[in-house]
């Protein structure tokens, strides 16, 4: 049985299953449908469909996944810090970061299961800890909880939005500035549903970025992107939006005579977060990958690798 218990930290009233799903992030409402066996807000006994708002808390009971041990694959990972609380790791592009349909294994949170299974007296998290995400084509860093305690410890913090989060991008062409911030709305592409798109105030979601430019070269930009909150492909809208797409995006940028096999040249570079126990905040840096030296370097800006994104 694992027990979760938190504290709404979201504006409200919400119905308790969506923060736990959408909010949250920490179970999805299916998973928190098919598992649950008990749930109180504020020490009283409650459903799924009750609203919950700021500050009320929240405890949940949930039956442990029977196939849990199935979903634990030995994957290799590279791994940048590890305690007795989280380890962070440096996703590997191409890696998605949950099972889904079309990808149940060769997951990362497969290979977080088999790295905690295998160790001795470890029970992993619901979602294997993973409190963030990247998008299977987004390399770089990435921080999962070994509890369900440290779990909650690290999701509060993305949800109060306290941690920072920087990501390198090589971008077709050059932003109208040296540094930027752009603050709109995203929703669904009206006119294709597998993409998002800024739309209009009152609708969507509020999306939030910042830019600063770390060096120009033939056509070429590389940026340093502050997120400031995490809607799906919100980079990758958002540099289009500025008339720079990724290099290497198969959904929102263009073709490249230069670099037509590029992949998608966006990598989560930095992130900086307070860990279980401790007071100050860490700060932990994902490598500068192979396939960004290399572009970098043909178009003549391999000198600012090493610093890329740091700062």
């Amino acid at each position: 049985m694992a027990r979760i218990e938190g504290r709404v930290d979201a504006d409200g009233p919400m119905r308790l299953d969506r923060y736990i799903a959408d909010v949250a992030g920490i179970l999805t409402r299916s998973q928190l449908k098919a598992r649950l066996e008990d749930a109180r807000v504020n020490g009283k006994a409650a459903k799924l469909s009750r609203e919950v708002k700021a500050n009320d808390r929240y405890e949940l009971s949930l039956r442990d996944e029977e196939d849990r041990a199935d979903l634990a694959e030995d994957i290799d990972l590279s791994v940048l810090f590890e305690n007795d609380s989280v380890i962070v790791v440096d996703k590997a592009q191409g890696m998605v970061t949950h099972p889904a349909h079309g990808n149940w294994s060769g997951t990362l949170a497969n290979a977080l299961l088999g790295r905690l299974t295998r160790a001795a007296g470890t029970d992993a998290p619901a979602r294997a800890g993973i409190v963030h995400r990247l998008d299977k084509d987004t390399s770089g860093v990435i921080i999962a909880a070994k509890t369900a305690a440290a779990q909650e410890f690290l999701a509060a913090q993305f949800r109060a939005r306290s941690t920072v989060k920087v990501y390198l991008a090589v971008v077709q062409g050059s932003p109208p500035a040296d540094t930027g911030r752009l603050d709109t709305q995203l929703a669904r592409d009206p006119r294709d549903r597998k993409r998002f798109a800024v739309s209009p105030e009152g609708t969507g979601k509020r999306a939030l970025t910042e830019w600063r430019v770390l060096a120009r070269s033939a056509g070429y930009t590389l940026l340093a992107l502050r997120l400031y909150t995490g809607r799906t492909h919100q980079l990758r809208v958002h540099c289009r939006h500025i008339g720079c797409p990724i290099l290497g995006d198969p959904v929102y940028g263009r073709k490249d005579a230069r670099f037509p096999d590029a992949t998608l040249m966006l990598h989560a570079r930095e992130l900086r977060i307070v860990l279980p126990g401790e007071a100050d905040s860490r700060r932990f840096l994902a490598p500068v990958p192979d396939r960004f030296a290399e572009v970098l370097r043909r178009v003549g800006m391999d000198a600012v690798v090493d610093g890329a994104g740091s700062g």
